[in-house]
């Protein structure tokens, strides 16, 4: 079988009450709706609560306990020495899908660099080519745009204002015009598309232009983001390279707890941050047609440690350091060659962000950081102090309200038991974060040239 092309997409805090296919009442988003109904909806999918642990999380196939990445970070802005150094992890996703002869590439939001500091980090870490918002830099207020008018550093281009420009729409024609230009060679090609969407601020869009509250704001970037899928599935039809490409959807985390939306008559407050249900259960859909079967819903559990064994077995590529790396491949189970996924629990950890600077970096404030840990039925909460705090069952109590420690629930009890037997492989201190040694100059110390060019679309300038 031939290697497939990999598009990974990944929402930045949107949760399930936000997407039609899961339930949503508030909203519409028909283009993500065919995705799932055209392959397998994930009803159990975890990530980590906070923006920068899960992308470390998916990017070394790792747990925050093991990569150092439990709070989340914000490298351009805050520095320190913090970043993705891949020489210091045993695996990294985008070199392992170059070294299998993939053609690499990624656009909009990486956050775990800086690249006035390493201008090259995106080649360091396997990609060909790339189109990505910087994050937003200490110190330099224009990049802090990633919409309107956006601060977007490419190959080929120095970090700048595109004037006229929308962010989303910049990262969306540089994903479909990858595809384009590799459509036709013999190896295939991989494209990470972390968007900037449905992050904060809120913003008006090119279809919505008039949206006036935050509420009718956030509307509009969700009904964008299904709009750009279906922009990215048509481009994909069009190319004749629909069966050929696993298209995955999914998101970092929770929506912002500033927006609650309703599957049925349930309202559902945004959960990014905590380790709630709404924080970290996020939206996992997964198409390939003609390989993955249609209108499948699947309870199996999946989390984002599954993605680098999963790209290695769909690229047959060997796992660098593959017993320093936590997840399992689900590539049988979405070819439909296995009936379940090889996982008897998920977790995730860090809710809220709760580390420090000081001259040493980042560090956690505490020892061992806060986790859940799941099966398909039953949740056990772990505090820092190493205990378990509660026991849910998200069957019969999906918002998490009621403690069932103490049952005598065989069922209950049995998967209590599983839980707790990890507790004691976990490392008695969660590390921080990986730093350079030496630290190079820190982004406030060197100087920034702000520029601005015309945002060309296909070949037309846009006015500025």
């Amino acid at each position: 079988m031939k290697q497939p092309n990999i598009i990974f997409v990944l929402m930045d805090d949107l949760g399930k009450e936000w997407i039609s296919c899961y339930g949503a009442t508030d909203i519409e988003t028909p283009n993500i709706d065919r995705l799932a109904s055209g392959g397998i909806r994930f009803e159990n999918t975890y990530s980590m609560p906070q923006c920068t642990p899960s992308r470390m999380c998916l990017l070394t196939g790792q747990y925050p306990y093991r990569n150092g990445w439990i709070n989340h970070w914000d490298v351009p802005r805050w520095g320190a020495g913090a970043r993705y150094d891949v020489d210091a992890y045993p695996c990294n996703l985008g070199l392992m899908m170059r070294d299998a002869g993939y053609a690499t590439a990624a656009a909009g939001k990486w956050q775990i660099n800086d690249y006035r500091v390493e201008p090259d980090a995106m080649d360091k870490a396997g990609f060909d080519d790339w189109c990505m918002w910087t994050g937003g830099e200490g110190q330099n207020p224009p990049s802090d745009e990633r919409y309107w008018n956006p601060y977007i550093i490419t190959k080929d281009q120095p970090a700048q204002t595109y004037h006229g420009a929308f962010g989303p729409d910049m990262f969306s024609d540089f994903v479909i015009d990858f595809a384009r230009s590799h459509k036709e060679d013999d190896s295939p090609f991989f494209i990470y598309y972390p968007m900037v969407l449905t992050h904060t601020p809120f913003t008006t869009t090119p279809r919505e232009p008039d949206a006036a509250t935050d509420v009718d704001k956030h509307k509009a970037m969700v009904r964008y983001t299904d709009f750009l899928l279906g922009r990215l599935a048509e481009a994909l039809d069009e190319m004749g390279i629909r069966e050929n490409t696993l298209l995955i959807f999914s998101s970092d985390n929770g929506t912002t707890p500033l927006m609650a939306g309703h599957i049925g008559t349930r309202s559902i407050p945004g959960g990014k941050a905590q380790t709630i249900e709404p924080g970290v259960n996020i939206p996992f859909i997964a198409n390939w047609p003609g390989t993955i079967p249609a209108g499948r819903v699947s309870e199996a559990l999946v989390d984002f440690t599954d993605a680098i064994p999963t790209f290695a077995d769909l690229a047959r590529q060997p796992i660098p350091g593959k017993d320093q790396v936590d997840g399992s491949s689900i590539a049988p189970y979405l070819r439909g060659e296995e009936s379940c996924t090889h996982r008897d629990w998920i977790l995730a950890m860090g809710g809220q962000n709760n580390a420090k600077v000081s001259n040493r970096g980042v560090e956690n404030e505490w020892y061992f950081r806060d986790r859940v840990v799941r099966d398909e039925r039953y949740k056990l909460y772990i505090g820092t102090d190493r205990k378990p705090q509660k026991l849910i069952d998200l069957k019969v109590d999906p918002e998490e309200k009621t403690d069932i420690t103490g049952t005598e629930d065989e069922a209950a009890l049995a998967s209590r038991r599983k839980f707790e037997a990890l507790i004691p492989g976990w490392p008695k201190r969660d590390p921080d974060p990986i730093y350079c040694t030496p630290q190079p100059p820190r982004p406030w110390d060197i100087p920034v040239t702000v520029e601005s060019i015309v945002w060309k679309k296909g070949n037309k300038d846009v006015d500025i």
